[in-house]
């Protein structure tokens, strides 16, 4: 492994000397993960000149929600606690007479961006402009692995639950199970926090379970997600309780399957972000329910939730090889429910069987 985060500092370090910047300083969590393996809070990564290091406030932990720091990677604890791992990175960069350095000007704050430019003020300061996350859109074998054992486990968390008694059980109680579940089966944590919604409820994007309790005759749909070694997936399904579905819970699920199953059709290398898009929300807006439908309707997955590419109707992009997305329609009627559909899938070329789908649990319309 650690060859591997070396090649990916390597690749950030030739980006940067091609804008001219002798020295990259990264700051946001995520990005510090992905090029050195773990990400002590607090801890920055400083790559070049000379030596890449690691700054942390105090002793790196080994908490796995963190990760765990690449071996070969010099790690440096500040001599005071709780110092400013940014200062310290521009007193190091300004001592070895680089004169220049790139940080992430989207995630520094104005304080902490004053006080580097203070304390190196010769130091010319340029934008990474979101390098290291164009560098992470594309996963590799690794980290396509990390995100199956994920999925996998968020399958299994939620197959036992469809098994259990649900009526008379609010919405709080079964996101608690869920993700007890997600942690009993192999989870780190989880990827975000559980979604139960049930009743009139049922459909809303992140939802905040409730102390509604489960009904007979209730759409029911959950949305949940496992980390596993800091890769994060989703998975969101719809069933109905106790009962034979109505018509119109019917006509509805039917009706976003059909979007859900034309966004995942659409994944393939080459294709435009916005395509995949519209592809899914073509197939709910000929139906009448253009409105009120979620700005996106699926994004890139990995340290993050929320990551790019971003499957919306302005994204401006192509699909990749090895780029993981959710496809996630879904349309809330009010003061009736709704139906939301999600999986995680990674764009494969036609030749390979098209997108892999790491989410399996059934999406047949259940009468639990």
């Amino acid at each position: 492994m650690s060859e591997l985060y070396a090649v990916r500092r390597g690749r950030l370090r030739d980006r940067c000397a091609a804008s001219g910047s002798a020295a990259a300083l990264v700051s946001r969590p995520a990005n510090v993960r992905y090029l050195a393996g773990g990400a002590p809070p607090g801890s920055v990564l400083l790559v070049g000149p000379g030596e890449d290091a690691l700054l942390c406030s105090r002793t790196a932990a080994t908490d796995p929600l963190d990760g765990r720091p690449d071996e070969q990677l010099r790690v440096r604890v500040l001599p005071v606690p709780g110092g400013d791992t940014v200062v310290a990175a521009a007193d190091l960069v300004a001592a070895s007479g680089a004169a220049s350095l790139a940080v992430e000007e989207h995630h520094l704050t104005v304080a902490r961006h004053r006080a580097l430019s203070s304390v190196a003020p010769g130091l010319r300061l340029n934008d990474l402009a979101g390098a290291v996350e164009q560098l992470r859109i594309v996963k590799d074998e690794d980290e396509i692995a990390c995100l199956r054992i994920a999925a996998e486990i968020t399958d299994q968390a939620l197959s036992e639950l469809l098994e259990s008694i649900l009526v008379g059980r609010t919405e709080r109680h079964l996101a608690l199970e869920l993700e007890r579940r997600l942690v009993d089966h192999g989870a780190d944590g989880t990827a975000f926090p559980t979604s139960v919604a049930t009743g009139p409820n049922s459909g809303l994007g992140r939802h905040r379970p409730s102390d509604r309790r489960v009904e007979e005759g209730d759409f029911l749909s959950v949305c949940l997600g496992a980390n596993y070694r800091g890769y994060r997936c989703e998975i969101g399904r719809t069933f109905v309780i106790g009962t034979t579905p109505a018509d119109w819970q019917i006509e509805l699920y039917d009706l976003v399957f059909a979007a859900q199953r034309a966004g995942r059709e659409a994944l393939a290398p080459g294709v435009e972000y916005r395509e995949v898009d519209r592809a899914a929300r073509h197939v709910l807006d000929a139906a009448g329910h253009g409105e009120g439908l979620a700005p996106q309707t699926g994004h890139g997955v990995g340290l993050e939730m929320e990551e790019d590419p971003q499957l919306a109707p302005a994204a401006m992009g192509k699909l990749d090889v090895c780029v993981p997305v959710t496809v996630e329609p879904g349309v809330h009627l009010p003061g009736r429910g709704g139906v939301r559909i999600d999986d995680t899938l990674v764009v494969r070329p036609e030749a390979d069987g098209g997108p892999e789908l790491l989410t399996i649990t059934t999406k047949e319309l259940l009468a639990l």
